[in-house]
């Protein structure tokens, strides 16, 4: 096995005065040795993992890193800064930075050495020998010997069996009581370095605070449970973690602190502190099973409102994919079968392997099934995100009744927030532990879906029902002025967060509308799509006829975005956002406000949810269509140009954020 870091992955005059600087010149030397085969494509994998949280640690330490298939084979680079760089760290900027690339598919054994490099940096004397060293040499052997190094058995078996360490069972063994047992989980999206830091810093403050803590790091390696002994015998739980916590029902019925995993690095002596209170009040804490996967922040002030946003936000991502599957097959089957073909017979029935029509048709009704499982699935996912794996059944049952009574995308939004509270009042419910083994398989989905389904069919459902009709009724009598107005909110929403939640709101909201499509959701379907192709390309028309006011790499990301904005990939222009907002954001609103208003004026429609100008034969009055986004591209490029433009100096360096597109939120941008 090569050697993960050598001197040539070692500067230690690290000149980079930023984040994305310092990524790319350690970056640079791992292109050199091989270890990575495109450099960009793989700055935008390390620009799309900081996106999801800073990579700056308290302590001088930046830790960019991400798992990425331009990566050979597991390569450390480091850096070391004598001005320091700004990663997002509380207490400042870092000096010594480590840049660690994984392949996508890297093996277990590959991490688990990273992720014993990842607990090296907590420990100070190694940090401190890295701001010595004299040579890229030494430093390399340094690291090199860190990685290389296996823990003693008896530390093994001690970390394996989930007995005290030996200073606690000392401690409790003088003073002849049992030591405050705490379990804790720690994860992070990429599961290489986070993950296996905030294990490393809540040992270490259990051990000072004279604590037994076990530690359960659900890194990219994979998992090894706790034993469930120790679970059960845990006086409380500590979650530190940004990705879900896995098989969380087990540690159910404890005091339980909810964290992101950088609280664990952080502040580890105060998670242990606010456990053992809430223990000593006798705050047993149903979320520990019923938290949800994507309540990952957790953090202490966290409000109601910021709650129901992420629980919306999980059920319309997982329904895009069903957007974008359902919808562009039904647009194919339109544009190959033409407008009629809604009314071709089942294939099952007649099908013609050598006619375009049977294709059409086959197309059409595979995608009109896939759409008809929006509903249920938003439903659906909006509860898993508040009750975990219990909501899914309550949910799917509540979102196809939300069909049946004909209340449609609202209906939807409602049974889930039903079905998730449903749950979770459930889960409040103190019962033997007996029966807590058939509780998440038999009687939650049982009495959930009972009272879910009362509540669609006889009490909400039919309310429900009649708002959804009468907003259908109304977008199908828009016109004139009114449309306009609304054409305006829609293109702003759509470019005010590019891919985020405002943007999400505007798209699933005409997305809803084609689940009985009439002439007024046609439009607002139309004019959502127009409004959200206008960020990308305005920023393309801009880096195209006024290149000097943006870096190389804005130019390079300008290219790209031609082809981003005209799928309706509005993410196409988050790099120029990230790196300028106050001037970007408001230009590329006012632009897609434009859009969106000529876009309803001129009474255009579309029956596919994406596809951007791909699906041009299924829009009414396309020509003004398309005459609406380059009113609106123009708007928003000159805006750009002009506020630019007022800037003394124009930036000549490569500090933009590289294009990074979220692959669960591209159709939905």
């Amino acid at each position: 096995m090569s050697r993960m870091i050598t001197a040539d992955l070692v500067d230690l005059d690290l000149a980079a005065d930023t984040k994305e600087a310092a990524a790319r010149s350690l970056a640079e030397r791992m292109v050199a040795r091989g270890r990575v085969t495109d450099l960009d494509g793989f700055l935008a994998d390390v620009a799309a993992r900081e996106a999801q949280m800073p990579t700056g640690l308290d302590g001088g330490i930046g830790i960019p890193h991400c798992r990425s298939a331009h990566v050979t084979e597991p390569t450390l680079a480091f850096g070391r800064s004598a001005a320091g760089v700004d990663f997002g760290a509380p207490d400042g900027p870092a000096d010594l930075i480590f840049l660690i690339a994984a392949p996508a598919g890297a093996d277990d054994a590959h991490l688990t050495i990273l992720s014993s490099l990842a607990r090296q940096l907590m420990n100070e004397e190694f940090t401190g020998a890295l701001r010595s060293v004299a040579t890229p040499e030494e430093a390399a052997a340094l690291i090199a010997g860190e990685e290389a190094e296996e823990p003693p058995a008896e530390e093994e078996a001690e970390e394996e069996s989930g007995e005290a360490p030996e200073g606690v069972a000392a401690g409790a063994e003088a003073t002849g009581a049992v030591p405050f047992r705490i379990v804790a989980v720690t994860s992070c999206p990429t599961g290489i370095a986070h993950t296996y830091m905030a294990a490393e810093s809540l040992e270490k403050a259990g051990h000072a605070a004279g604590v037994e803590v076990s530690v359960e790091t659900q890194g990219s390696a994979g998992f090894t449970r706790l034993d469930p002994a120790v679970v059960a015998a845990a006086d409380g739980v500590i979650f530190a973690h940004d990705v879900p916590v896995r098989e969380k029902e087990r540690f159910a019925g404890k005091a339980t602190v909810d964290v992101g995993v950088k609280a664990g690095i952080n502040r580890p002596a105060e998670l242990i502190a606010e456990v053992r209170e809430k223990a000593a009040r006798g705050e047993v804490s149903a979320p520990a099973t019923a938290a949800s996967p994507v309540d990952k922040a957790g953090e202490p002030g966290e409000g109601y409102g910021t709650k129901l946003r992420k629980w919306l936000m999980s059920g319309v991502s997982y329904m895009v994919p069903f957007v974008a599957a359902g919808g562009l097959l039904i647009a194919l089957g339109f544009a190959i079968g033409g407008w009629n073909i809604d009314k071709a017979p089942s294939v099952t029935e007649h099908f013609a392997w050598g006619q375009a029509d049977s294709w059409a048709a086959l197309m059409f009704q595979i995608g009109g099934l896939a759409f008809s499982f929006l509903v249920p699935v938003l439903a659906g996912y909006i509860s898993y995100g508040m009750a975990d794996r219990p909501g899914l059944v309550p949910g799917f049952v509540g979102g196809a009744i939300a069909l049946t009574v004909n209340a449609g995308f609202l209906g939807g939004l409602v049974a889930g927030l039903l079905a998730g509270g449903t749950v979770l009042a459930i889960q409040r419910v103190r019962i033997p532990t007996v029966l807590r083994g058939i509780m998440p398989v038999v009687v939650i989905p049982l009495l959930s879906s009972i009272v879910v389904g009362f509540l669609m069919f006889l009490v909400v459902g039919k309310p429900i029902a009649s708002l959804q009709k009468a907003l259908t009724d109304w977008l199908s009598g828009l016109s004139g002025a009114n449309a306009v107005i609304l054409g305006v909110i829609l293109g702003l929403m759509m470019c005010f967060d590019l891919g985020g939640p405002v943007n999400k709101v505007a798209y699933a909201f005409a997305v809803g509308g084609l689940a009985n499509p009439n002439e007024g959701s046609l439009k607002v379907m139309a004019a959502v799509m127009a409004a959200g192709m206008v960020p990308p390309l305005a920023m393309a028309l801009a880096t195209a006829v006024r290149g000097r006011l943006f870096t190389r790499t804005e130019r390079e990301n300008g290219k790209a975005a031609w082809v981003l904005g005209a799928s309706f990939i509005s993410e196409g222009a988050i790099p120029f956002a990230a790196a300028d907002p106050l001037r970007v954001i408001p230009a590329t609103m006012a632009g897609g406000a434009v859009t969106g208003a000529l876009s309803m004026a001129f009474e255009c429609t579309l029956r596919a949810p994406h596809g951007g100008l791909f699906v041009l034969p299924l829009i009414g009055n396309p020509l003004l269509y398309l005459l609406a986004i380059v009113a609106g591209t123009v708007v928003s490029a000159g805006l750009v140009i002009l506020l630019k433009g007022l800037r003394k100096t124009a930036p000549e360096g490569d500090g933009a954020v590289p294009a990074v597109v979220d692959p669960q939120v591209t159709v939905a941008a």
